[in-house]
């Protein structure tokens, strides 16, 4: 029996290298392969396309050459602007962010509380959205920084970023957005916002894995992550990365010659996922399912059963999805995101992350509707928390097999 047609909707995890990125970079894996640090012609026009390349990628995000930091990834991007923050301001011990931020935030909180820091995480209301009091009144004169995603990962929403970076400013507080999910998908500008640090990763708009951007505004206090030569004006130790930089500077240029279809072709080819798998199975909903959202984001719960069972189901008819749970060593959680949004736990254990990009077609979105409900059913027949045509008892909840989960307990 042939495999399934591979159908890629798993867009926020990494997107597909494009192929004009691809031939961008292949000469610098080969004869044009010098140090574009050295002084010689052979490393001069090596470093000729790093400018070029940066020169595209701040187009791309509507500031300064100079204001860029080429890295290896989002992570270290963030890690950089918040550390570099606290550094620079050794008197404020305080560090605003919300509880639906990806790790590359949240994994620092426990350090920067362990190093004396205060940590304020800002709740979110029943559709994503930033509990807008709650961030005001969280800005205080002992913030060091404010650090909040643009687009959040798992379900596409988009925080009012612009407003909050003024009011940071307004208050003399620094402000950091990771912007990972938003590059590509929405128009950024950053020259007409309050923003003082933003990162970026190229493999989520169609660069390679393992390289990334950081602006930092000019002007701005700043302290190195990572300490080496001269490189990136001192302000990144370590050779650069070429063939990858040349790389994620084609991909921003693609990304803003895409933006329209993203934001109208892709858009709509997410509401018809959407409309179409809502209307076909019970007992569903979209998280987060506002149009403050970036265009190829959908994350729909599906009740009473298991996401990772669903996207088992789905592996095999070559669908490529993601939970927004996670199941390890027989402790079943569910996602952060959903439980700080108030998604019910028999809901928020069958979350699935459907997302697009401009490389999928209306014929896909189709396929995917078609498979979907004889998974949902032949899965809800076997969960004992289901009843017929019906939901299970209110006081119903899905639990792991030791019982010993936080759900749980």
């Amino acid at each position: 029996m042939s495999e399934p047609k591979l159908i890629y909707f798993d867009n926020n995890a990494t997107t597909m290298t494009s192929p004009e990125v691809v031939e961008a970079m292949l000469p610098f894996f080969g004869q044009r392969y010098g140090n574009a640090s050295s002084m010689y012609p052979f490393g001069g026009e090596v470093a000729r396309e790093l400018r070029n390349a940066r020169e595209k990628v701040a187009a791309f995000l509507g500031c300064e050459p100079r204001e860029l930091i080429f890295t290896s990834c989002g992570t270290e991007s963030d890690n950089t602007a918040i550390w570099s923050a606290l550094r620079t301001q050794p008197d404020r011990k305080h560090f605003v962010t919300s509880r639906v931020e990806h790790p590359a935030i949240l994994s620092n909180l426990p350090l920067l509380r362990k190093q004396g820091y205060s940590v304020t995480e800002i709740g979110v209301d029943e559709n994503g959205q930033i509990l807008w009091d709650q961030y005001i009144t969280a800005l205080t004169p002992d913030t060091a920084l404010a650090s909040f995603l643009w687009a959040n990962n798992e379900t596409g929403v988009i925080f009012p970023i612009e407003k909050m970076a003024a009011a940071a400013a307004e208050r003399g507080i620094l402000f950091h957005t990771d912007a990972v999910q938003a590059a590509g998908k929405i128009p950024i500008d950053v020259s007409k916002t309050k923003i003082d640090f933003l990162a970026v990763s190229g493999h989520k708009f169609h660069a390679p894995k393992g390289v990334g951007l950081l602006y930092v505004r000019r002007g701005l206090k700043y302290t190195p992550f990572m300490l080496g030569g001269h490189q990136e004006s001192g302000r990144r130790g370590g050779t650069e990365n070429i063939p990858y930089i040349v790389g994620i500077g084609r991909a921003a240029e693609l990304a803003l010659t895409n933006l329209i279809d993203e934001n109208i072709r892709v858009r709509a080819l997410r509401d018809r996922l959407e409309k179409g798998l809502t209307s076909a199975i019970s007992y569903t909903r979209v998280n987060g399912g506002s149009e403050d959202r970036v265009p190829n984001t959908t994350n729909i719960s599906f009740e009473y059963i298991e996401g990772e069972a669903i996207l088992l189901h789905l592996a095999a008819k070559g669908v490529c999805a993601s939970s927004g749970s996670a199941c390890t060593s027989g402790s079943l959680e569910p996602s952060h995101v959903l439980r700080a949004m108030g998604v019910p736990f028999t809901a928020a254990h069958g979350s699935i992350r459907l997302s697009l990009s401009i490389h999928n077609t209306e014929a896909e979105v189709d396929e995917v509707i078609r498979i979907f409900p004889p998974i949902i059913a032949k899965l809800r027949a076997m969960s004992p928390f289901w009843q017929g045509d019906g939901p299970a008892p209110e006081n119903g909840m899905l639990t792991c097999e030791t019982g010993a989960c936080q759900v749980c307990a």
